[in-house]
C-alpha cells in the first residue's frame, strides 16, 4: 500500500495549493484594497472570480477527463496555479488580477474535483477512505500555513500583496513536477481505454508486487454499466478432482477463479439452514419499516454487519488459516484440472480490432487487450511459492497459506473475492463476499455429502452478466468480447437506475453539506474570538489588530488538523456513514448553543466561552465528517465510464451553493440577523442527518465495482417489487 499512499500524497497537493490560496486571498485583500481603494463590489469581484472560474471548469472537467485521463487534468491544474501565482505576483492593475485569480480557480476547480476521483481510482479499498481525507488534511493545513505567512509579512512596515499571492507560483512547482514526472494515469481509466499493458504496469506499482491478476479482471468488469443483476446466499468450497462428478446435482456449480487452475464448487444455502444467517438481503430491499428509507442503505449495512456464528464443522481443513474462498495452500487438494489454457490466445485471430477508443491503441502490444491480464500465464517471482502437479507437471498459480484477512490475500480488496460460472452460452460474473469474515472459523458449516467432511463457507454473491464473451470450443477458458466499452457519449448512462440512484446521493449531500453552516461560522469566527478577548490578549504583545486576525485565524486553522488526523484513523474503521451521523448531531448542538449565547446574556466571560466553545466544536466535528466525506462519496459510488461525468455534475452543484451562500450571507445577516442566519443553518443540519439516514449507504471497504453493482442491483430490485412492499 506504500505505492498508492505516495500517489495519494502527491496528488493532494494541489488541494494544499487551493487551502493557501483561500487564506492567502483573504488577508492579502486588506492591503489590495488599500493599495488600489477598490469599491466593496469590486473587492468582491476580486475574491469571486477564482470561484467563478472554479464552477465554470467544473462543468467540463469530468467528460475531458474521461476523454484525456485523470491525470493531463491534475498537470492542467498545476500549470494553472503555476501561471496565476506569476501573474499575481505581476499584476500591475486590478484586471489582470483578476484574470490571475480566474486561472487560479481552475487550478482549484480541478483538483477539488478530480483529485478525490485519482485517489479512489488507485488506493485499495481498506485504506481508500484514509487517503481520501488527505485532500482536507492539506487543504487544512495549506490555510494554516498561509495564515502564518500572511502573519509574518504583516508585521513588516510595507506588507506586499503581490507578494503574498504570487508565492503561490512555489509551491505549485512542487505540484507540477510531481503531476509530470511521478503520478501514474489512473489504471481505471487506462482499462476504460482498452490500454491493457499500462494499466497493469500501474497496478504493480501501486500494489507492490507483480501479481495483479486479480485487480485487472475486477477493473475489466468493471466497465460494465446497468445489466440484470441478481443476490444469492452461496455455500462454497475448493474443487478438486473428486468432486467432479458431483458437480450440477443438488443445485451444485463451478465457479472459475481468474487464476490458473483455480475454480470452486458453490451451491445455493439450505433452506432449513438459512436462519443460521441474517436476514436475506433480499429482505433488506421489499421489507421496509419505513417508507421514506432508501432499502439501498440496509443492503449496504448488511454487508458490514458480523454475522452470528454458524454450528457444524469448525475445522480448517479447507483453508489453513481460514479465510479466503479464493486462496489456497501447500496442502490444498491436487488433481484440479486446468480451466486457463496457456496457449488460448492461438485460437482467436490477432487482427481482432482492440476496443480501444483512442487510435494508437492498435499499436499497442499483444499484452494491450483484454484477453492478456485474464488469459496469459503470467511469469512472476511467486513462481517460486507455486505447487508442482504431482502427476501432469502444471502448476497452481496460487499463493501459499493465503488468508481472507491475512497474509497475502489474491482477493478484490476489502474481503471480495471474484468467480465466474459458464450458463448457457455465457459467462456469470460473481462478486463474493464471506459472512461473518471477522470470524474466521464462524461460518464454516457442513453439509451431508459435502467434499472434505461437509466444510463449506457461507458466502453473499452479487451475479451478473460478465463483460468476457462466450467459451472456447475445446476449453473452459474465457474469452473476452472484441469490444466492451462504447465510442460514443455516455450521456444515455445517466438514466440508468443505478445511475440515477447514486446521483441523487452525491447531488443531495453536496447541497446541503453547502448550506449546513460552514460559511456562516467562519464568517462569525472573528467576532466571537474578539468577543472572548483574544485580540486584546494579542495586543498586549504589540500585534496590530490586523496582525493580531490574521494570527487568530491561524490558531483556528491550527484546531482542525488533529480532528483530521482522527478522521483518518476513522474513516475505513466506523465508516462514512457513521462518522456523518455521530458528527452532525454534534454541529446542531453548537448552533443551537451559539443562538441561546446570543439571545440569553448571562455574562461576558460565560457567553463568550460558550461562542468559543461552539466555534472550535463545530470546527472539528465538521472536518470529521461532513467536511470531506461528501467528496469521498462522490468519488465512490459511479461507474468507471461515467465517473468523470457525474463527478463533475456534483462538482457543479458544490462551487454553484458555495457561491449562493457565500454572497447570500451578507443579505440574511442584514434582514434576519445572525440568529436567523444560525437557526437556518442548524434546520440544514437536522435535514442532513435525516437525509443521511435514510439515503446515504455504508461503502468502506467495498472495491468501486461492488459498489456501483450494487447500486445498480437495488435500483433495479426495488423497482420491481411490490409498490405496497416499499
Amino acid at each position: 500500500m506504500k505505492g498508492a499512499t505516495l500517489v495519494a500524497l502527491a496528488a493532494t497537493i494541489g488541494n494544499f495549493l487551493q487551502g493557501w490560496d483561500n487564506a492567502t486571498i483573504a488577508g492579502a485583500m486588506i492591503y489590495i484594497n488599500k493599495d488600489m481603494n477598490l469599491p466593496t463590489s469590486v473587492q468582491g469581484l476580486v475574491v469571486a472570480m477564482s470561484l467563478i472560474g472554479a464552477t465554470v471548469i467544473t462543468t467540463c472537467s469530468g467528460p475531458i477527463s474521461d476523454w484525456l485521463g485523470r491525470r493531463p487534468m491534475l498537470i492542467l491544474s498545476s500549470v494553472m496555479y503555476f501561471l496565476s501565482g506569476l501573474i499575481m505576483w505581476w499584476s500591475p492593475n486590478v484586471y489582470v488580477l483578476c484574470l490571475a485569480r480566474l486561472l487560479d480557480g481552475f487550478g482549484a476547480g480541478l483538483a477539488v474535483t478530480l483529485v478525490p476521483v485519482y485517489i479512489s481510482e488507485t488506493a485499495p479499498p481498506e485504506i481508500r477512505g484514509q487517503l481520501n481525507t488527505l485532500p482536507q488534511f492539506l487543504g487544512s493545513g495549506g490555510m494554516f500555513l498561509s495564515y502564518c505567512m500572511v502573519f509574518v509579512m504583516s508585521l513588516s512596515d510595507a506588507p506586499s500583496w503581490r507578494g503574498m499571492l504570487g508565492v503561490l507560483s512555489i509551491p505549485s512547482l512542487v505540484y507540477l513536477f510531481f503531476t509530470v514526472f511521478y503520478l501514474p494515469e489512473s489504471p481505471r481509466w487506462l482499462v476504460s481505454k482498452g490500454r491493457m499493458d499500462e494499466a497493469k504496469k500501474v497496478l504493480q506499482q501501486l500494489c507492490g508486487r507483480e501479481d495483479v491478476t486479480d485487480e485487472m479482471a475486477l477493473l475489466v468488469e468493471g466497465l460494465d454499466i446497468g445489466g440484470e443483476k441478481t443476490l444469492e446466499d452461496l455455500l462454497v468450497t475448493l474443487d478438486d478432482h473428486e468432486a467432479l462428478e458431483t458437480v450440477n446435482e443438488d443445485g451444485q456449480m463451478r465457479l472459475l477463479g481468474t487464476h490458473e487452475n483455480q475454480s470452486y464448487i458453490a451451491r445455493p444455502v439450505p433452506e432449513q439452514q438459512s436462519s443460521m444467517f441474517l436476514r436475506s438481503r433480499h429482505g433488506s430491499l421489499a421489507n421496509q419499516s419505513m417508507i421514506l428509507k432508501d432499502p439501498l442503505v440496509d443492503l449496504f449495512g448488511s454487508l458490514h454487519e458480523k454475522m452470528p456464528e454458524a454450528g457444524g464443522n469448525t475445522r480448517s481443513g479447507i483453508f489453513p488459516h481460514f479465510g479466503s474462498m479464493f486462496s489456497t495452500n501447500a496442502d490444498a487438494p491436487h488433481g484440479k484440472p486446468a480451466h486457463w489454457e496457456k496457449d488460448v490466445e492461438s485460437q482467436f485471430n490477432k487482427d481482432h480490432d482492440d476496443y480501444a477508443t483512442d487510435d494508437n491503441a492498435a499499436d499497442d502490444d499483444s499484452d494491450n487487450d483484454l484477453r492478456s491480464p485474464l488469459m496469459s500465464r503470467q511469469t512472476t517471482s511467486m513462481d517460486k511459492d507455486m505447487i508442482p502437479h504431482p502427476t501432469g507437471g502444471s502448476t497452481l498459480s496460487m499463493r501459499r497459506h493465503s488468508t481472507l484477512t491475512g497474509e497475502t490475500n489474491m482477493g478484490i480488496g476489502g474481503g471480495w473475492h471474484m468467480g465466474y460460472r459458464y450458463d448457457n452460452g455465457e459467462y456469470k460474473r460473481y462478486y463474493l463476499k464471506e459472512d461473518n469474515a471477522e470470524s474466521r472459523r464462524g461460518s464454516i458449516i457442513s453439509l451431508p455429502g459435502g467434499q472434505d467432511g461437509g466444510s463449506y463457507i457461507h458466502a453473499s454473491a452479487l451475479v451478473s452478466k460478465s463483460v468476457l464473451g462466450p467459451k472456447s470450443i475445446h476449453g473452459s477458458a474465457m474469452v473476452p468480447q472484441e469490444k466492451t466499452a462504447p465510442t460514443g457519449p455516455l450521456w444515455s448512462a445517466l438514466l440508468e437506475p443505478g445511475v440515477k440512484r447514486a446521483l441523487v446521493v452525491g447531488v443531495g449531500i453536496q447541497i446541503l453539506q453547502q448550506f449546513s453552516g460552514i460559511n456562516g461560522v467562519l464568517y462569525y469566527t472573528p467576532q466571537i474570538l474578539e468577543r472572548a478577548g483574544v485580540d486584546i490578549l494579542l495586543s498586549s504583545f504589540g500585534l496590530s489588530s490586523i496582525s493580531a486576525s490574521f494570527l487568530i485565524s491561524g490558531l483556528t486553522t491550527l484546531l482542525m488538523l488533529p480532528s483530521i488526523v482522527v478522521a483518518m484513523r476513522l474513516m475505513d474503521v466506523s465508516g462514512r456513514r457513521a462518522l456523518l451521523l455521530w458528527t452532525i448531531p454534534v454541529l446542531i448542538l453548537s448552533l443551537i448553543v451559539l443562538v441561546i449565547s446570543e439571545l440569553v446574556h448571562i455574562s461576558k466571560v460565560v457567553n463568550a466561552a460558550l461562542s468559543t466553545a461552539c466555534v472550535i466544536l463545530y470546527f472539528c466535528f465538521f472536518v470529521m465528517g461532513y467536511g470531506p466525506i461528501p467528496n469521498i462519496l462522490c468519488s465512490e459510488i459511479f461507474p468507471t465510464r461515467v465517473r468523470g461525468l457525474c463527478i463533475a455534475i456534483c462538482a457543479m452543484v458544490f462551487w454553484i451553493g458555495d457561491i449562493i451562500v457565500t454572497y447570500s450571507l451578507p443579505v440574511l445577516l442584514s434582514s434576519i440577523g445572525l440568529v436567523g442566519v444560525f437557526i437556518i443553518y442548524g434546520a440544514v443540519c437536522v435535514i442532513s442527518w435525516i437525509f443521511v439516514y435514510m439515503k446515504v449507504p455504508e461503502t468502506k471497504g467495498m472495491p468501486l465495482e461492488v459498489i456501483t453493482d450494487y447500486f445498480a442491483f437495488g435500483a433495479q430490485a426495488q423497482a420491481s417489487a411490490p409498490a405496497k412492499d416499499i
